[in-house]
């Protein structure tokens, strides 16, 4: 089984699949009296011509490493953020499109206070927090025509911490 190693979730090396959510650098501006910093706009939502934005709230059941990577999944029809509720780390796995099926994933380790934004189409893991509760609120598209593409792996991968 071929192995990936998880790496630091950055926003650079996150770019080309999503957005990362999370505070860094100084505020976009000061709100609330100067006393809540407001880092404007971190997401390219994007629901589709007809679709609307909803949120959710998905409760996962935690994973353990090594973790074995069987199913990848995209929706191609908007984008979809996740937003820890927990506080604890949690995995987040993509993969380049390859030809309309996903190419090798990459494994990232995002801690409790990082959320993300899959753009449309990116194939990505399930959602896969490393420890209980598996809380999330969820943004993404809601609308009538179908939006969950799925692809079982002929060899899955295994997601690990180090060699």
């Amino acid at each position: 089984m071929e192995k990936i190693l998880i790496q630091p979730l950055t926003a650079h090396a996150f770019a080309p699949f999503g957005d990362v959510l999370e505070v860094a650098g100084t505020p976009d501006k000061m709100i609330n009296e100067g006393l809540c910093g407001r880092y404007h706009d971190r997401a390219a939502l994007d629901f589709g011509p007809d679709g609307r934005a909803g949120i959710s709230i998905f409760d996962a059941k935690p994973r353990a490493l090594p973790y074995e990577l069987h199913l990848l999944e995209r929706h191609p029809e908007g984008s979809q953020a996740f937003i820890p509720m927990h506080g604890q780390a949690w995995l987040v796995i993509v993969a380049p499109d390859a030809g309309g099926r996903p190419g090798k994933p990459l494994a990232f380790r995002a801690t409790g206070a990082q959320g993300i934004n899959f753009h449309r189409a990116t194939w990505h893991g399930v959602l896969t927090p490393l420890a209980a509760p598996g809380l999330f609120a969820v943004v993404d598209r809601i609308g009538e025509t179908p939006n969950l593409e799925e692809y079982r792996l002929d060899r899955p991968y295994l997601i690990s911490a180090g060699p």
